[in-house]
């Protein structure tokens, strides 16, 4: 990992719209470091932040993955930049695939080729766990299974689809294969429209009944932890899963093992969102997937205490690290757009094996939720012009 040692103060921050952008604005200005917002939005929530500095557009990497690589390139470049905050998945492939194009420029807090490889490889990955003796659902590709007599689910084997695994893809196209499909036994399964949706043969992992879903989120510096947090998903974009709106911060030893055993075995560089499912059988903690960023819920971790942007910002420039695992338990945060999605979720999405709670006693539970833990990702009464700019937003779409 390159370390530049030099006096320079900005960072810049690459963003569609995730509220991870906006606590990182706002930890860093409190820290003295200048934040460019880069982003494909010109209302994207945290450029209307008092805490951004400055504001760049950019292309979006969906549309052209060497356009943004480029323009990225083009602000590392730039005299006042010292690094760059990895918040979506392309901006870890980017910053890895291209690192001898940042490296001249910027310290980046990143994983190497190969490890990214693994950690983007869901087939690899649960290898990976298993060699590490961590708990991991039995995963299987698409064409290996014969029998669907038992309750399986069907995702994307990868965490992000390049030319790497689609033979179709140019070094300029992305994309994303987030659908998971519950298959319930007996069900017929159409391989061929699968591997057609998804540009690649998916997966099939075994059907986990989950108690409560965990995140494991860590730092780590050269194969060593920095800094390690953990929430418990109450709620999520849906009814059936998908990334957190109200999370509240627990700690549990026996999470803090797998998350850490697993690291430690691949020998982490960089950031860590590891998804877990508490198995409402055993009790154990089953590997869902790993994300080498900024996650979506990291204002959880920033109110409760764990402030991944300022660490990260330590370990990029060469600072002193204050390595730090204490963190307030029982803070709980919402993401208030989310919130409403997952009310609506109620009403449109459908599983075969996740009945949907009702809609009067869910509403009434967030409502419960914000008066018992008032902190909210992007609602702040010191900076309002975020959230009406989030809520214009989500509004028009």
């Amino acid at each position: 990992m390159v370390r530049t040692g030099t006096s320079r103060n900005a960072a810049v921050i690459p963003v569609g719209f995730e509220p991870a952008a906006y606590s990182c604005v706002r930890s860093l200005s409190r820290r003295g470091v200048d934040t460019i917002v880069a982003s494909e939005y010109d209302d994207t929530l945290a450029a209307a932040s008092r805490f951004c500095d400055e504001f760049v557009s950019i292309p979006s990497p969906y549309e052209d993955l060497i356009a943004y690589r480029d323009a990225l390139v083009g602000l590392a470049a730039r005299d006042d930049v010292e690094t760059i905050y990895p918040l979506r998945a392309q901006d870890a492939y980017v910053f890895t695939r291209y690192a001898d194009a940042f490296a001249p420029y910027v310290s980046l807090v990143t994983p190497s080729a190969d490890l990214l490889g693994t950690v983007f490889d869901r087939v690899e990955l649960v290898a990976a766990a298993e060699e590490a003796g961590v708990p991991a659902p039995e995963t299987r590709l698409l064409t290996d299974v014969d029998e669907w007599d038992r309750d399986l689910i069907i995702k994307s084997r990868y965490n992000l689809l390049t030319d790497e695994y689609c033979p179709e893809f140019s070094p300029r196209d992305v994309a994303t294969a987030k659908s998971v499909t519950h298959v319930a036994p007996g069900e017929d399964v159409d391989v061929e429209a699968f591997e057609s949706e998804m540009h690649h043969m998916p997966i099939v992992q075994e059907y986990v009944p989950s108690s409560d879903e965990y995140l494991f989120g860590a730092l780590y510096d050269d194969g060593e932890p920095v800094t390690t947090f953990q929430h418990r998903q109450v709620r999520g974009d849906s009814y059936t899963g998908g990334g957190g709106v109200y999370r509240e911060a627990t700690r549990d030893p026996e999470l803090e093992r797998v998350g850490r055993t697993l690291l430690d075995h691949l020998e982490f560089d960089g950031l860590a969102c590891i998804e877990y499912m508490k198995h409402a059988e055993t009790g154990e903690y089953v590997l869902t997937e790993i994300n080498p960023r900024l996650w979506q819920s990291l204002p959880s971790a920033v109110q409760a205490g764990a402030d991944f942007p300022a660490s990260y910002w330590e370990v990029a420039t060469g600072a002193p690290v204050r390595s730090d695992f204490q963190y307030e338990v029982g803070v709980g945060t919402h993401l208030l757009y989310g919130e409403l999605g997952h009310l609506i979720s109620i009403v449109r999405d459908e599983s075969p094996f996740v009945d949907p709670p009702s809609l009067p006693r869910t509403a009434w539970e967030i409502a419960a939720s914000c008066v018992k833990n008032p902190y909210f990702d992007v609602l702040r009464a010191d900076d309002p012009k975020p959230f009406v700019q989030g809520l214009v937003h989500v509004l028009k779409t």
